[in-house]
C-alpha cells in the first residue's frame, strides 16, 4: 500500500509510524485507518522488534474526522468500517511481540487518546493533552478506550473522563497512570528512539510473552494466570534468546539477543 496519511520507516529493527494529516490536526479518516492496519501488518512482516507511533506538527491525533463523517452517505456504515480497521490495527499492535511506544507530542483526543493508551509505553511531551471527546459529539468511545482506560485509572475515573470530557495535561495524565514519562518537546522523539533501540536489542519473544500475560492480569483467576505463567516461561526456555540469556548470566556476560 502507498501511504498518504502516515509515514513508515524501519531502521535497525525499529519501525516508526508517523500520523501526518497536518491540515486536519492529524484527524483520523478512513484512509488513515486502512494505512495504520497495513503498517501494523508491515511491522510484523518486516520483523520489527520495537515500534514507535507518533504524531506530527502540533498534534498527536485529535480523533475521528467529523467533517468526513458528516459527508458520508451512510454515516453508520462509514464509522463501522473505520472502527473495524483501526481496531484491527490496535489488536495487531497489542498481540505482536514487538513493544509499541506512543510518542504523544500534543493533543490526543478521541481515537487519538485511545491509540496513545493502547501502547505498551506512553511517552508524552509536556505540551500533550488528553481528552476523551466522544460524548461531546454525542458518540460513545471506540479505539479500545473503554478497555485500556478503565484498566489504567479504574472504573470511576474512566467514567469521569468519558462522561465529562475533562482534559488532562501531560503531568496529570502521568500522575493518573496514563503516561509513562513526560519529557521536553524537543526530547520526545530522541527519547522514544533511544528507548526503542534498547527494546529492539532485547528478547523480543519474551517481551511478547510478557505482554500477553499482562493482558489477562485483570480477567483471569489466580490459578489460571499461574498456569499461563508456567506455560509461558517453559515456552521461553525453548527460544534461542532464553538459552542465550541464561548462558550469558552464568558466564557473567552481557547477552546478545536475536529476537528468536
Amino acid at each position: 500500500m502507498e501511504y498518504q496519511t502516515i509515514l513508515w520507516s524501519l531502521e535497525a529493527d525499529v519501525a516508526e509510524i508517523t500520523m501526518k494529516r497536518n491540515a486536519s490536526a492529524t484527524a483520523l479518516n478512513a484512509r488513515m485507518c486502512d494505512e495504520l492496519f497495513d503498517a501494523a501488518c508491515r511491522c510484523e512482516a518486516r520483523g520489527a522488534r520495537a515500534v514507535i507511533l507518533a504524531g506530527s506538527g502540533k498534534t498527536f491525533d485529535v480523533g475521528g474526522d467529523l467533517a468526513e463523517f458528516s459527508a458520508a452517505g451512510d454515516k453508520a456504515d462509514h464509522v463501522t468500517r473505520m472502527a473495524t480497521m483501526v481496531h484491527a490495527a490496535i489488536s495487531r499492535f497489542a498481540h505482536m511481540d514487538a513493544p509499541l511506544i506512543s510518542a504523544v507530542n500534543g493533543p490526543a483526543g478521541g481515537a487519538g487518546f485511545s491509540m496513545a493508551l493502547a501502547a505498551d509505553i506512553v511517552l508524552a511531551s509536556d505540551k500533550a493533552r488528553f481528552v476523551s471527546a466522544y460524548t461531546a459529539s454525542g458518540l460513545s468511545p471506540d479505539g479500545s478506550l473503554t478497555y485500556f482506560l478503565a484498566k489504567h485509572v479504574g472504573l470511576l475515573r474512566a467514567k469521569e473522563l468519558i462522561l465529562t470530557n475533562r482534559v488532562l495535561d501531560a503531568h496529570e495524565a502521568r500522575d493518573w497512570g496514563l503516561v509513562t514519562r513526560v519529557v521536553a518537546p524537543d526530547q520526545l522523539l530522541p527519547e522514544a528512539r533511544a528507548l526503542a533501540a534498547t527494546l529492539a536489542a532485547g528478547p523480543t519473544k519474551a517481551f511478547g510473552g510478557a505482554k500477553r500475560l499482562l493482558e489477562t492480569a485483570y480477567s483471569e483467576g489466580l490459578e489460571t494466570q499461574l498456569d499461563k505463567e508456567t506455560r509461558g516461561i517453559a515456552a521461553m526456555m525453548r527460544t534461542q534468546d532464553g538459552q542465550t540469556g541464561i548462558e550469558a548470566f552464568l558466564a557473567k556476560q552481557v547477552p546478545k539477543f536475536r529476537g528468536a
